[in-house]
């Protein structure tokens, strides 16, 4: 199947085999094996009833979008229907000592000094779409012990019921919370846990309110309602997928629109796969909703700043250019995607560290199942879709048949120009928390932001170092092939962060995950001020950006903003009023 309504990566997943899908994590992620069925992400026109009739399970998103469960026949026929736009495959989501308050002039603005009344993020929503929150720590209970949580929906309980127009995990109200609260034992009645700590963190961060710490350790936004959804399936080892990441945001802005709250979201997942440029199905969906009811969608800028992943080049008439990787001993998979214009006319060839190689490559071929040695390379060079101006070649690296890893040793990606108008290529490894060990050789720390945080309307927070004043290497940087502006749009203390964790306590925390709560939770208390005390009714969405942009700090040893490193500097929400 080559359809051009369909993106690349799901062409070559519908091409390869079951077991091959099954091997490969970018192929097989939303494949179900038992009953062979595919997950899918569409964009579409019209009265979306036409869906129901095709799908095994469908779930409408705001803006039409919708996710759908379909069988490989099913979906060749949808993707044909003239009000089927365009349709991909999810990805798989990966997590990206100073006083952080302080470091980002949280405090004065809690303490009324910066506004003229104390702000607390009270009369706003803030929802953290994480893996999901210890909802017994004091962090999100009152002083009488019930909980700050009005709505809790776990993806991976599978006893349901999910909320109204889902079909996916269960979802707990704040009065069931609370029953359990109120038992002997609150998770067997709410068996909702946070196993890796990382949304306890994240919510803390943004919105705990310090009870466990005596309110030393509270967040920005310490009397914000608060939303959770615990991403993921009930299959053990899953990543959390896009297409459960889009059902949580599409509930997150309905139930907001519902309660008539303004909405501050933070996002602290990420993926390196697509152009980064800020046209796949999630960027474009954050998009949309980012302009229905009040809200403001803030995401971390990723951690792979310095990880390796990236490699940017520029291709001359007349001149071979090679890029070189290198594959660890026993790695099961591993990927490689190159994007350039479509009007660069180029050959790909691929060789071993043995010597061996394979190609040319070129557009028009098909997929490709090409084997070098003990590696098979699952392999398409792609057409544009119809949202972009630009050209994917993908290649999907397996073991082969017989073998248990992939080879090791320092691969090398040969591009031979045939007519260049551009040149300029960029070419990106799966990111950090990935279960892949590749690395460019000569890599390039710019273009590293992970997706979604490359959504034009997101808020996008990358992370400093407040103890030292200076940015944090980790932290993903723009900008490359973006077509909405800088990004990031500014930076938040990001290590060593104090925040809750499950059981009670407290720990430390580093990572862009943890430098956009800041972000998250000085919106909510900007939209307190704005909307729910009544100074500007409109304070949300991209003038609540500028607000922030405009009133971030410098940084020292940087002169000129926007940065690729911290955008227009450290967020300082004290200097973010008009």
């Amino acid at each position: 199947m080559d359809n051009q309504k369909i993106e690349n990566l799901l062409n070559l997943s519908l091409w390869a085999s079951p077991e091959e899908r099954m091997r490969s994590a970018p192929l097989g992620a939303g494949y179900d094996p038992e009953d062979q069925t595919f997950e899918v992400v569409i964009r579409y026109q019209g009265d979306p009833s036409f869906l129901e009739e095709a799908a095994l399970s469908s779930t409408l998103l705001l803006g039409n979008y919708a996710i759908l469960r379909l069988s490989r026949e099913a979906l060749e026929r949808v993707s044909l229907l003239p009000r089927v736009t365009f349709m991909e495959m999810p990805k798989s989501l990966y997590f990206a000592a100073a006083d952080g308050r302080a470091a980002s002039c949280i405090n004065p603005v809690q303490s009324g000094s910066a506004a003229g009344v104390p702000l607390t993020g009270k009369g706003v929503l803030l929802a953290c779409l994480d893996s999901g929150v210890d909802y017994t720590h004091p962090d999100f209970r009152r002083p009488d012990g019930s909980t700050r949580i009005l709505r809790l929906w776990d993806q991976t309980v599978p006893d349901g019921p999910p909320p109204e127009g889902y079909h996916l995990g269960t979802l707990y109200t704040e009065e069931q919370i609370n029953a359990a609260l109120a038992s002997a034992a609150p998770l067997e009645q709410v068996p909702s846990r946070d196993a890796s700590g990382h949304g306890t963190a994240v919510l803390g961060i943004a919105a705990g309110n310090g009870l466990a710490s005596g309110g030393v350790l509270k967040g920005a936004a310490p009397e914000a309602s608060l939303l959770a959804v615990k991403l993921g399936t009930p299959k053990p080892g899953d990543f959390p997928r896009t297409t459960q990441l889009m059902q949580a945001l599409d509930y997150a802005v309905r139930f907001s629109i519902q309660q008539a709250l303004p909405l501050a979201v933070n996002i602290s997942f990420g993926n390196s796969y697509g152009s980064h440029s800020g046209d796949s199905l999630l960027e474009t969906y954050i998009d949309a909703v980012s302009g229905l009811g009040r809200n403001v969608i803030c995401v971390g800028a990723g951690n792979d700043g310095e990880g390796r992943t990236h490699h940017t080049g520029r291709m001359v008439s007349g001149q071979t250019s090679d890029t070189e990787f290198s594959i660890t001993p026993y790695t099961l998979g591993t990927s490689l995607q190159i994007w350039k214009q479509y009007v660069d006319e180029a050959d790909v060839w691929l060789i071993h560290p043995g010597g061996e190689s394979a190609g040319p490559l070129r557009p028009g071929q098909g997929p490709l199942r090409i084997r070098l040695a003990n590696t098979e390379v699952l392999a398409l060079y792609g057409m544009p879709g119809p949202f972009s101006l630009l050209q994917e070649i993908f290649l999907d690296f397996l073991p082969a048949p017989g073998a248990s890893y992939v080879d090791s040793g320092v691969w090398t990606l040969r591009l031979t120009p045939r007519r260049i108008t551009h040149g300029t290529f960029h070419m990106w490894l799966p990111g950090s928390g990935s279960d892949s060990s590749a690395a460019f050789y000569l890599p390039s720390p710019d273009a590293t932001l992970t997706i979604p945080s490359t959504a034009g309307r997101a808020l996008t927070a990358g992370a400093y170092n407040s103890g030292l004043s200076s940015y944090a290497p980790f932290s993903g940087r723009g900008q490359a092939l973006l077509q909405s502006g800088p990004k990031p749009d500014l930076a938040a203390p990001g290590v060593d962060i104090q925040a809750p964790r499950p059981g009670g306590g407290y720990g430390l925390f580093t990572g862009t995950s943890f430098a956009a709560p800041f972000v998250a939770g000085s919106a909510a208390l900007l939209m307190e001020w704005g909307i729910v005390r009544g100074n500007d009714p409109f304070l949300y969405g991209e003038k609540l950006k500028a607000y922030l942009r405009k009133g971030a700090r410098p940084l020292p040893g940087i002169s000129e903003y926007p940065d690729p490193r911290v955008g227009y500097g450290a967020l300082c929400l004290g200097e973010s009023f008009p």
